[in-house]
């Protein structure tokens, strides 16, 4: 079994020995890269799925439907959430997100561990109400330079530019609440640090324990020595 986890092959396997799936949940302000580090990982960490957002904001140049985020209207996005059909949601920058129950639930259940891309409100509503979650806060290495990331990629209105700026001290105080942090200053090196967390969190000892039960099984019972 590679790397100690839960393949295609064996997911069934790990199914009937209950294992589940591991959430991990990445955030940070906006401009802090935790997108890029993300999509690093989704191409270079085998077995990790994504759960695509859904949100009421407008759709950037370049940005795919149902790839990126969901886009939806607000009247789309409350019907959803008055069904139940949010893991969580959230009012971010003057805009609704919100991560689909059933499909996080689903591929959990099935032994496949998910990233969830989420603001900090997000991240707090996911830790309250799920067991086993792994936060993760990207930091930006200033503020100066978060500033030039938003600046630079020019899809914002200069009034969603400075909202997103005013906001960012808040969100960023919240590094606290999670279980790791990275510094993003160079791509290569956090994308490396974050797949490292991901597969030291695999390795766990509780979330292997069905793995070692069965290697423990392969060995005959030895006799007291006399």
């Amino acid at each position: 079994m590679s790397e100690a986890h839960v393949t295609v092959e064996n997911k069934s396997v790990a199914r009937e020995h209950g294992y589940r799936g591991i959430l991990f949940v990445i955030s940070s302000p906006s401009g802090g890269g935790k997108g890029t580090l993300i999509r690093r990982i989704l191409a270079s960490v085998p077995g990790l799925g994504y759960s695509v957002s859904w949100t009421t904001r407008a759709q950037r140049p370049g940005e795919r439907d149902g790839v990126d985020y969901h886009f939806v209207s607000v009247e789309e996005f409350e019907e959803i959430r008055e069904r139940g059909g949010f893991l969580e949601w959230a009012v971010v920058h003057g805009n609704l997100y919100g991560s689909a129950r059933h499909v996080v639930e689903q591929e959990l259940a099935e032994g496949r561990d998910i990233v969830l891309e989420i603001d900090v409100q997000g991240a707090a509503s996911v830790r309250a109400s799920m067991n086993s979650v792994v936060s993760i806060f990207i930091l930006p290495p200033s503020f100066e330079v978060l500033r030039e990331r938003l600046t630079a990629r020019m899809t914002e209105r200069p009034d969603a530019l400075a909202l997103r700026l005013l906001n960012a001290r808040g969100e960023v105080e919240h590094y606290r609440e999670f279980d790791y942090v990275l510094l993003n200053d160079k791509v290569e090196r956090a994308a490396s640090q974050l797949a490292s967390i991901v597969y030291a969190e695999r390795a766990r000892r509780e979330r292997q324990e069905w793995l070692a039960r069965r290697v423990v099984e392969t060995f005959p019972h030895s006799s007291p020595v006399e």
